[in-house]
């Protein structure tokens, strides 16, 4: 069933390249695990790489990334900086695309 929200989005909407630019940002494996792991709490770059099994420096290039594409926010918090997602739409796209994945296995 849709909700309001969705019957408001159709196909002619300004949005729509930008829109595909988040799916893009989601195109790549470590990403979706970085958005995977901050859906319910902040993180530092290391603790994520720990979580993604990455280097901090590749994590924190993906982080970057994400920062641009207005997926992630990070802020300082005593000794380090935290990361958390912007808002709750690109988790629910994120875990829409391994519910589909599931559902298209089975």
């Amino acid at each position: 069933m849709r909700s309001d929200a969705h019957g408001a989005v159709d196909y002619d909407t300004p949005y729509l390249q930008a829109a595909v630019a988040v799916f893009a940002e989601l195109a790549d494996p470590v990403r979706m695990k970085i958005i995977l792991a901050l859906r319910e709490t902040e993180m530092s770059v290391n603790h994520l790489a720990d979580v993604v099994d990455g280097s901090s420096e590749s994590v924190l290039d993906q982080l970057t990334r994400l920062g641009a594409a207005g997926i992630v926010l990070a802020h300082d918090q005593g000794s380090g900086v935290f990361y958390r997602l912007a808002n709750e739409h690109v988790a629910d796209l994120a875990i829409s695309g391994v519910l589909q994945a599931q559902h298209a296995a089975s």
